[in-house]
């Protein structure tokens, strides 16, 4: 009895933490996304193939906020049966693959925009746009799935409990207490699945899209020494000052993006990884709900940015709240004018 009310204990602590971290990130995550949602569907002027995959990338980012709260938890232990324990690390799984690879396809559809300019009409991602969009969903969801269609390890999940081994006496009543069996991202995800999703999905997205900011900037930086070379004929000095500058606090901004948003999930990854390799070796529960959290959270911002960063998305909101604040005020000032009459 004693050992189940520790473990009851500690997995309310945890679960404050959790909650404590991930729910004003979820919610602010959730809220923009809608926002940005409602901006680009109430303008029809943006019903093109690039903003359908932004449109895309803000319903992922809008699931990861969702099921933010929810990804801390598979790094921890909790007595769940094998369906449920397979449910609660596959869905969230999904998710977060399915963002990472709709937020490569954005990144690269951008990229090729800005590359070839000319033939921007021309790219078959435009043309037939419901294909890539079919396949940033449905291939993340299969390989997700590919736990609950038998590459498990469910021999680890029906030998395994969540009760301490203090003695034999304690841990049978503990056990015969909890009743399910201990639920663990081992017990469900082999390790040659952890390696396949890490250095094979997440890596290689992680350093495509990392090359390819890398590469517009660079293209950026060449368009603007050309500019600058025609206003050298014309001695206008200011001008190209004004863009010197607006060139570093672009190079600013994505440095500034890239440490507060990619440099935590990145040391998260490491972090885990590295525990899987020293098999068995102890970890610091709460260091890891902290660095899961700050981490999947600080991806999730990625798209926010690219969409508050853009006037044409925030603008029919902006005009949205005018006009309710219009109105209100109206309201206000009808309600004091008839009090005085």
């Amino acid at each position: 009895m004693a050992a189940v009310m520790r473990n009851n204990t500690g997995s309310n602590v945890e679960a404050h933490l959790i909650y404590a971290i991930t729910l004003p990130i979820s919610c602010a995550i959730i809220l923009i996304n809608l926002l940005i949602i409602l901006g680009i569907t109430c303008n029809r002027q943006l019903h093109n193939s690039q903003n359908y995959f932004f449109l895309s990338l803000l319903v992922a980012d809008l699931c990861t906020g969702v099921a933010l709260p929810f990804i801390p938890w598979m790094g921890l232990n909790r007595p769940l049966s094998f369906s449920l324990c397979l449910l609660v690390h596959i869905f969230p799984n999904f998710l977060f693959l399915a963002f990472l690879f709709n937020l490569v396809l954005v990144h690269y559809e951008r990229y090729r925009s800005i590359v070839s300019p000319l033939q921007r009409g021309q790219l078959w991602l435009h043309r037939r746009f419901a294909l890539p969009l079919l396949a940033v969903w449905m291939l993340p969801l299969l390989f997700a799935l590919l736990p609950a269609f038998g590459w498990n390890n469910k021999a680890i999940h029906d030998r395994n409990d969540c009760c301490p081994i203090t003695n034999s006496t304690a841990h049978s009543n503990c056990v015969a207490l909890s009743g399910e069996r201990c639920c663990t991202y081992r017990s469900v995800f082999p390790n040659a699945f952890i390696y396949l999703e890490v250095y094979g999905l997440l890596a290689p997205a992680i350093l495509s899209i990392a090359a390819m900011t890398c590469r517009v900037l660079w293209i950026t930086r060449e368009q603007l020494r050309d500019i600058q070379r025609l206003q050298r004929a014309v001695a206008n000095r200011e001008c190209r000052r004004r863009m010197e500058m607006r060139y570093a606090c672009c190079v600013a901004a994505v440095s500034l993006a890239f440490l507060a948003c990619w440099v935590p999930y990145i040391v998260y990854t490491h972090v885990g990884m590295e525990f899987l390799f020293r098999r068995g070796g102890k970890s610091n529960r709460t260091g890891h709900i902290v660095l899961s959290c700050v981490g999947i959270g600080g991806i999730a911002v990625v798209p926010l940015l690219l969409g508050l960063a853009n006037r044409e998305y925030t603008d029919p909101v902006k005009k949205l709240f005018r006009k309710l604040r219009h109105r209100c005020g109206n309201s206000v000032q009808r309600d004091a004018s008839l009090r005085f009459t």
